[in-house]
């Protein structure tokens, strides 16, 4: 299997992850569900999406797609820390589902560092390609 195809494979499952992990929030009351969320979502998953399918294997598809990831990574980072140090296991006390959201931040947070790899290879392969080009 290519880069580029389990790139494409990768972004896909981070966000299904990550609209999960923010229904997972909404549930919970950290996130308060209202039209804002519902906008913002449907803005950024646009743009993710576009990037992911639809500019594969091109520069623009290649910083959408890091630009995500690296929200990926920082949802478990904030989850993880949480207010004055206190991580989310405090803050689940409670609640059910347990296991699907904090196995859901530790596989949003793999999954994100593994395209981050995988959109600096392909940035690094798009880049040699217009040098070499431009040398001749």
């Amino acid at each position: 299997m290519n880069e580029d195809t389990m790139l494409t494979i990768a972004s896909l499952l981070n966000f299904l992850l990550l609209t999960f992990h923010l229904a997972g929030d909404i549930v919970y009351g950290w996130e308060p569900g209202k039209l804002a969320n519902l906008i913002g979502v449907v803005l950024i998953s646009g743009v993710w999406l576009y990037g992911t399918l639809v500019l594969r294997e091109r520069l623009a598809g290649y910083i959408i797609v890091l630009l995500g990831s690296l929200l990926g990574l920082f949802v478990p980072y904030v989850h993880m820390s949480g207010a004055k140090g206190v991580g989310v296991a405090s803050r689940l006390a409670g609640h059910q589902g347990h296991l699907f959201f904090v196995w859901g931040l530790l596989a949003i947070g793999v999954v994100s560092f593994f395209s981050v790899i995988l959109c600096v290879r392909g940035i690094w392969r798009v880049w040699s390609a217009k040098r070499s080009e431009a040398r001749g």
